[in-house]
Formats: C-alpha cells, structure tokens, sequence
C-alpha cells in the first residue's frame, strides 16, 4: 500500500507548510458527498492521529486513516496549472466512475 506525491505536489506542499509556519505533512483522506458518493480531503496536518498510516514521498509526509486508505490505496497526488487554474489533480486506481462535475467519485 501506498501514496505518493508528484515532485511538483511535494514543492507546493512544503512552500505552503513554511508560510503556515507549522505543521508536519499533509492529510489525505476521503468523506461520503456528491453525486458519485465520494470527495478527496485535503489538509495540513499538525498533529497526525495516533491511528494514521503515514507515507513518506519526495520528501513529504502524507498521513492517511484507516477508513480512507481503503479508496486511496496506491494514490498518486500530482499539482497542475491548466490556464488560469491550479490544484491538486489526483490519480486514483481505485476509480470506477467520476462525477461530470469531477467533485466525486465512486469505487
């Protein structure tokens, strides 16, 4: 099992965790919403749960519980600029089927 981040996801990460100032890695996870069934969570983590799986890619720590490794396993987290649009773009194996609004997912 494992998730990792693209080189350009790890920069972006680090740049944001020095201007907060704080904070250890980045926590991934997944919670039931939209037309799909699912949505990624995206945050900084501070203090990561004694239950955490963590990863370490390109430097980054990603933490990730439980509950969520099950749809996220073998993840890889990538950042993209597309026009005037930047953002986290995730390549997910687990995906059987994306919303047209590309907000959720299904397993």
């Amino acid at each position: 099992m494992a998730i990792t981040l693209t080189e350009k996801a790890a920069k972006h990460v680090n740049r944001n965790l020095e201007k907060r100032g704080k904070g250890c890695g980045l926590r991934l996870g997944v919670r039931t919403t939209g037309c799909s069934g699912l949505a990624y969570q995206l945050e900084y983590v501070d203090e990561p749960a004694a239950e955490d799986q963590v990863f370490e890619s390109n430097g980054v720590k990603v933490f990730v519980d439980p509950k969520s490794l099950a749809y996220l396993d073998g993840t890889e987290l990538d950042f993209v600029r597309e026009g005037l649009n930047e953002g986290f773009k995730f390549q997910n194996p687990n995906v059987k089927d994306e919303c047209g609004c590309g907000e959720s997912f299904r397993v």
